[in-house]
This record gives structure tokens, sequence and C-alpha cells, in this order.
């Protein structure tokens, strides 16, 4: 077997286990995925492939990319769990042998090996992977971009070498290989907007500005360091001149770029405008999009150094390597070495999307994650060149990142119990996690002392792909096991075959996709007049009519019979007052990690309204 299949092979076991093993097993998770995998579902069941409708509400968070593909698995596998995330996981795997194809082709096949085994085994892109939400739609189609970039520009080279690295044979690719990349930024921008095409056109124009300013040949006298200073300082503001800007804007193909994006991602935007009157449209552009970009929505903000940070996170564990890593990329693009250019591409990806998002004021540590394989190629690099005894990195770096590991696990030994013991009773055993990063770490540092390097880098992949595993195959479902809203929803089943469902005081997506139809919000009596509530509807085959609806409060609702259920919580029903004589709490359980009880209001079977009802109620 080839070489490149052999590690195709190894990718596809690595990632098959990290990111389907149990993906069905925990319940979507609030708040956005049951939002998504929620408003498929209204739209398979409307055979509206259009307009995305989540609990008969026009839903403009986001594009319709990822409703197409949950509708498919739906229509495939059933609606479940599993259905909602496959295609979420199948395109993580996908991201991961991208990666492995950039590497392979900018530095070598082992190198690509690693870097694509190390984004397998991080936190947050295992996130991203196993959720039913756009991220992992928007990081392949974006890598798959950057691949074709790649591809175009690195093409005389085989990437089979044992080489460090390999020279571009051109800096822009020819027009066929540069449609098909403006393509899968098309797909990009139906997965997740305008950073669809955003994101990595700026990665490759920055990469370009960089790669195109040629270095000024200069006699090397000893003329002080404010010369040096100044030279440097010059040094970095050449690549953003006008001319030399607009010029690389000019050979990247931009009218091209416009055509392909436009023919891919058009044709939905103007259907979904058209049949919601522009409601779609200004909702996602200028709310979810400008609103975001310019003020911090729903409280998701954090200071400057938040994405450097959030990085170091959702790397874990490979991000105890930073500091070696970082010093290893640094002094290579300073020695100006074969991998050069690759790491000059790797490092434009990460700064593009740590600057742009910075800026940004709405802050989540979901939003870098596109930049996830650049981070990979570069640590991948770094182990490949460590592995080989290339590296100039002194050996006690990596025993610093053993013994990080070593204090992250200890950390997780003490302080899962305390947490469990508190929110999840019974499930305390689960700080068995942090035997995982202690064990992998002891076992690297031993036989990194041998000088054992393949060996030691090799353990500690091992153990990444067990952590992952366990975490999210064991230890989500257990967490899951502590959400008992079900409850009152299967209360509700068997007091009513057709029940109608209202919510007061709170509301979780979840259970309007785990009740199988569209939840009511109610209002107490005094604010029902003074709310008025406008839905846009979709209605198959037709244009959307603005539908407008007054907000129906507690207690009228409560009278239309004995199928309609009011959810609220313990404190909401003190609002509302002295309850009738024949409505009473049904059920009662806690809410997840929140200090309050939900209940379930509805007639009491035993009452004499309730008997007299039924015996006078028309028959369905």
């Amino acid at each position: 077997m080839a070489r490149s299949a052999r590690h195709t092979v190894g990718i596809l076991i690595v990632g098959g286990l990290v990111l389907f093993a149990n993906l069905g097993g925990p319940r979507l998770w609030d708040r956005d995925e049951p939002r998504n995998a929620g408003c498929a579902v209204e739209m398979l069941q409307r055979g509206d492939w259009i307009t995305p409708v989540f609990n008969g509400e026009l839903r403009t968070h986001k594009p319709i990319l990822l409703y197409w593909f949950m509708m498919v698995a739906y229509a495939a596998f059933g609606v479940s769990e599993f259905a909602a995330r496959f295609w979420s996981a199948a395109l993580g795997l996908g991201t991961a042998l991208l990666t492995y194809g950039i590497g392979r082709r900018m530095f070598s096949s082992a190198t690509g090996l690693w870097a694509a085994v190390i984004l397998l085994t991080t936190l947050m892109f295992d996130v991203a992977s196993r959720a039913a939400t756009p991220d992992a739609f928007l990081i392949f189609w974006s890598t798959a971009a950057l691949y074709v970039y790649v591809w175009g520009t690195f093409a005389g080279n085989s990437g089979d070498g044992k080489l460090a690295g390999h020279k571009p044979v051109r800096l822009f690719p020819t027009w066929p290989v540069a449609v098909l990349m403006y393509a899968c930024m098309g797909m990009a921008t139906l997965a997740k907007g305008p950073v669809g095409f955003v994101l990595p056109t700026a990665v490759i124009g920055m990469y370009l500005l960089v790669a195109r300013a040629a270095p000024r040949d200069q006699t090397r006298v000893k003329t002080g360091w404010g010369h040096h200073i100044g030279n440097w300082f010059l040094g970095m503001l050449r690549p953003f001149s006008p001319r030399h800007f607009f010029a690389t804007c000019w050979m990247m193909r931009p009218l091209t770029a416009m055509f392909v994006i436009l023919v891919v991602a058009l044709p939905w935007y103007a259907a979904v405008g058209i049949r919601t009157d522009g409601a779609w449209l200004r909702g996602f552009f200028l709310e979810h999009n400008l609103g975001r970009a310019v003020h911090s929505l729903e409280g998701h903000r954090g200071p400057l150094v938040y994405y450097p940070i959030a990085l170091l996170v959702g790397f874990f564990p490979w991000s105890v390597f930073a500091v070696p890593a970082t010093l290893d990329t640094v002094r290579s693009l300073r020695h100006r070495g074969p991998d050069h250019a690759g790491r000059l591409l790797a490092l434009s990806w990460v700064g593009v999307h740590l600057i742009l998002f910075s800026i940004a004021s709405t802050k989540l540590p979901s939003y870098i994650t596109p930049c996830y394989p650049a981070v990979a190629l570069l640590v991948g690099c770094f182990v490949r060149r460590w592995i080989t005894k290339q590296s100039a990195m002194a050996s006690w770096w990596n025993r610093w990142a053993f013994a990080t590991l070593t204090l992250i696990g200890g950390i997780a030994l003490i302080g899962i119990p305390v947490v469990t013991t508190r929110l999840m009773p019974g499930d305390q055993w689960l700080a068995v996690l942090g035997l995982i990063p202690i064990g992998t770490a002891f076992g690297a540092w031993l036989l990194l002392r041998k000088q054992h390097n393949r060996a030691a880098a090799v353990t500690f992949a091992v153990g990444a792909v067990l952590l992952m595993t366990m975490v999210f195959a064991v230890a989500a479902p257990q967490v899951d096991r502590h959400r008992t809203f079900d409850r009152l929803l299967t209360r509700i089943s068997q007091l009513s075959a057709r029940p109608c469902i209202g919510t007061f005081g709170t509301l979780e997506p979840s259970w309007v996709f785990y009740a199988g139809r569209p939840l009511d919000l109610l209002v107490s009596a005094a604010v029902a007049t003074s709310d008025p509530r406008t839905r846009v509807l979709a209605a198959h085959g037709s244009a959307s009519v603005p539908i407008r609806k007054t907000a129906i409060p507690v207690r009228a609702y409560l009278r239309q019979g004995p199928d309609h259920f009011v959810i609220t919580t313990r404190r909401a029903v003190t609002r509302l007052g002295p309850l009738p004589q024949n409505i009473k709490v049904l059920a009662e359980t806690r809410a997840f990690l929140k200090k309050q009880q939900l209940v379930l209001l509805g007639w009491d079977s035993e009452s004499s309204e309730t008997i007299a009802w039924k015996k006078t109620a028309p028959r369905r």
C-alpha cells in the first residue's frame, strides 16, 4: 500500500473513532443545536427548501446549507440526534483529510499526517465536528478553498518526499483552478454568510502581500539599533503600500471571484429574499452580521487577548506545545528554509482570523475554529522536526509541556468531583478523565528521557485520541443524563394525544425539538394587549405573508381545554397569582445547571370541570 493510502486509512480510523463514537448519544444541547435541527425538521415537514423557520417563526441566524444537509440526513436516517450531527462529523473528517493534503503538498506526507491527527484531537474542533451547527461546514469549505489554492500553486511537488518543505511554482493558480477555489468559497458563503469568502480571500491576500514583497538587497553593516529597527519597521509596511496592495488584489482575479461566488450563492439568497419580502435578508445581514461586528450581542464580549486565550484552550491538549512550536516557526521563517512558503501561508491563515475577530465586538471561541487546520499544520511541522531531531528547540521546552499537561490532569482529578458533587451527583467517577493526561505526560516524558522522540510523540497522540473519545463519547452522555426536561414532555404525552403546549417566562429550543411541534409563547394578562408578535411564515409554493398574532395570556390559554399545557418556572408561577381550581402543577423537575424549578401546568383530571368538559367536548 502506498504511503499516502496508509496515511489516509489512519486518518479515517482516528477520525471515525473520535468524531463518530456515540455521536447520537447525548441529546441536542441548548441552544444552537436544537434550533438548527428543529429548523430542518420544520422545513422538511413543509417540503420547503428555501425559507428557514423554527418554532413557527422565521429564523434569520444562519444561511441554508446546514439545513439542506440535515434534511438529507433525516431522509436517510430518520429524525434523530445522530442524523442532525452526521454531516458535521463527516465534514470534520473531510477537513482532516484536506489538512493532510495541504501538509503533504507544502511540507511532507509525514507532516501532513501529524497535522491531521493533531486537528482531529483538539477540543474545539471536535466540539464543532460533533455539533449540529454550521461551524463544521464553514471550516470544511474554507479549508477546501485553501487546499485548492495550495494544489494550484504547489503543483510541481508530489509531497511524498522526505524534504522539510517545498517551494511554490507560482503565486496564484491558473484560471480554471481559481474558479474551483472561489466555488468552494461560494459554498462557505451558503454555510455562514459573507465570512465564507471574506476570510479565505483575506488569508490568501495576506500571504500574497508578504510573499510578493521581496526583501531589498542590503549590505550588512553595523549601523546601530535605531537604524536596524527603522529598516524592520519599513519592511513591515512595504507589503501594504498602495501600489503593491492593489496589484496583489488584481492578481487574485477579483472579477472571477465575484462572478463565481454569486453564481453559487446568489440564487438562494435571492429566493429567500423574495419569499420573505426581504425580512430574512434584513435580519441576517443587518443583525447577525453587521450587528455582531459593531455591537456585543447576547453578552458575548471579551478583552483584546480573548482569542489567543481561546486558541490555547480550544487547541488543548496540543496547545501545551504552544511556546516551542511558536519559537520553531519564528526561527524557521527567519532562516527562509524550504518550508518558508508553507509556514508563511499557515501563519497568514492564523493571523487573519485572530486579527479580524479581535476587532469585532461580539466574541465567541467558535469564531476562530476555521484557522485550526493552519495551527495544526504549524504544530505538525514542529512535531515532525522534533521527531527527526531537526528542531533547535531545547528539550526542556517539551518537558515543560508535559509538566503543563500533568498539572491540567491533576486539576481535573481534583476539580471534577467537586463540581459533580454539587451539580451532577453520582458522576464523581468522571474524575478518571484526569488520569489520561497525567498518564500520557508521564509516558511521553519517560520516552523523551531515553531519546525516543518518535515514541514520545506517538504516545502523546494516542493519549489525545483516548482523551477526546472519552470526553465526547462517554462523559458527554453522562452529563446529559442530568437534563430532566423530558419528564415534563413525557407527562404531557401521557395526558393528551394532541396537546397544545405554551411556555411562560422560560423557553429552551430543545423543548421545541423534542416536543415535535411549535410551542406558543405566553404572557401575563397585564402585557397581553401591549405585546403583539409578528411571525413571518412561508407557505409552500407561494410568497410569505406577515401574520400578526396577539400574544395570549396564560389563563386564557389554559381555559381553552385540558389539551392545553404550560411549561414555566416555580418563580414565574408566583407572578400569575392564584390559579383556577381546575388548574394544578402536573409535574416538576429541576432546570439543568440552573437554580430554578421547571413546572408543568394543566387541568386537574379529577376536577368536576375537567370531567364535564370531556363529556361535552366534540370528538376529534
